[in-house]
């Protein structure tokens, strides 16, 4: 099966930086063609949207997230990065990555995890 593995999680003071990645499987055929998102969950709170880019590399982002994320994508590595920077307390959260095509979600990492000391 395909599957996405992220990394680049860890512990971080905040103001900080991280940059997340997302590999999907070698053998995925058309990647160029999926919506490639993240998502995060913190505890006891529902999974939420974090940013999404389309096939075109066209981004859009969650307000909470909005000048401070920046989501790109690579084709050919079939890999989807997340640049977070100016993280804070409330970014605290397992975040995941996700391929989606025609609005259908395809397959979900396993998450990494990403917490923001005060």
């Amino acid at each position: 099966q395909v599957h996405l593995v992220e990394s680049g999680g860890g512990l971080v003071q905040a103001g900080g930086s991280l940059r997340l990645s997302c590999a999907a499987s070698s053998y995925l055929e058309g990647f160029s063609t999926y919506t490639m998102s993240w998502f995060r969950q913190a505890p006891g709170k529902e999974r939420e949207r974090v940013a999404t880019i389309t096939t075109g590399g066209i981004p859009n982002y969650a307000d909470f997230v909005k000048g401070r994320f920046t989501i790109s994508r690579d084709n050919v590595k079939k890999t989807v990065d997340l640049q977070m920077n100016s993280l804070n307390p409330e970014d605290t959260a397992v975040y995941y990555c996700n391929i989606r095509r025609f609005g259908v979600p395809l397959y979900w990492g396993q998450g990494t995890q990403v917490t923001v000391s005060s």
